[in-house]
């Protein structure tokens, strides 16, 4: 096996643009794991530990642009007012230990259907910076997930940064798990109000053969609001919507039976997911709007 270690972001580009067959390795908490135990025996490791850059964020007016390296902790921690529905995803990963060396960047190459960042960003609406020798583009994250494990990556690109917009109303994750900590998660669901738009936008975990975002419970919520006043009067969403929401965002999964759970139950467990995360958005959101942060074109959330 080759051991490929570039010093800067141009070598690294240069040398997957020569040899495209090369894993990119980060954080490793995934890909030490399956070489650990034989699962994978690539011939070249593309290590990109000494990037500097791809360990760095920046946030503004509009949003935040995370380098593909930046651990979970820091979401968890001094990003968690920027990026509240990816810190709550972050705080569920693994253990203090995984979460100092767990990247986005490093979930969204996995692209595992139960990669707990998904969700968030799904909801969130965020867009993947990826480059190669030949330049760089943004790809929309619904857009990433091409199937179980695999993703929109063409073979010399590399992930640069996920781009993430303000957070301009209140964003809830939720998973299921045998346990509350160190559990890959039998199902996840995220949901993002958008109140400077008027819309809300959903991801579905764990529960189809890719990360997907349920649209729509999303243009039936979004229909439910705009008649009956909601955003404008702070009045909860009926008992009877909140069903249909939960009942169709549990109808745009295609989940399988595994030694987590049944395709059933996971079904289920979306709904109440739905649910739960549509009660607790919605009172942060009217909760605000009492204290005059949550008209439109306000502030982003705090």
């Amino acid at each position: 096996m080759d051991f490929l270690r570039p010093a800067g972001w141009a070598d690294a580009l240069a040398a997957k643009a020569a040899h495209p067959d090369a894993v990119p390795l980060a954080g490793g908490t995934d890909l030490m794991v399956d070489l650990n135990f034989g699962r994978r025996r690539p011939d070249r490791v593309l290590d990109l530990g000494r990037i500097r850059e791809l360990y760095a964020w920046e946030t503004s007016a509009d949003g935040v642009r995370l380098g593909a390296s930046v651990p979970f902790r820091d979401l968890v921690g001094p990003l968690r007012a920027h990026l509240p529905g990816l810190a709550r995803a972050a705080h569920t990963v693994g253990s203090p230990q995984i979460r100092n060396r767990g990247s986005v960047g490093g979930n969204l190459g996995t692209a595992s259907p139960a990669g707990d960042a998904h969700p968030a960003l799904l909801a969130a609406g965020a867009r993947v910076e990826v480059a190669s020798v030949r330049g760089t583009r943004l790809i929309p994250v619904e857009e990433f997930y091409t199937g179980p494990k695999r993703n929109a990556l063409a073979a010399d690109e590399l992930i640069r940064a996920v781009r993430v917009d303000a957070a301009r109303g209140p964003q809830e994750f939720a998973k299921v798990g045998p346990r509350n900590a160190m559990v890959i998660a039998v199902c996840a669901f995220a949901l993002a109000l958008h109140p400077h738009t008027r819309g809300v936008r959903t991801g579905i975990g764990s529960a189809a053969p890719t990360p997907l975002r349920a649209r729509a419970a999303e243009d039936f919520l979004t229909g439910v609001l705009a008649e009956g006043g909601h955003w404008d009067n702070g009045r909860p969403v009926p008992p009877s919507a909140a069903r249909r929401f939960g009942e169709l965002a549990a109808a745009a999964c295609a989940p399988l039976d595994d030694v987590r759970g049944t395709a059933a139950y996971r079904r289920h467990a979306v709904a109440v997911l739905a649910r739960r995360t549509l009660d607790w958005t919605w009172t942060a959101h009217t909760a605000r709007r009492a204290r005059g942060h949550g008209r439109e074109g306000g502030a982003p959330c705090a």
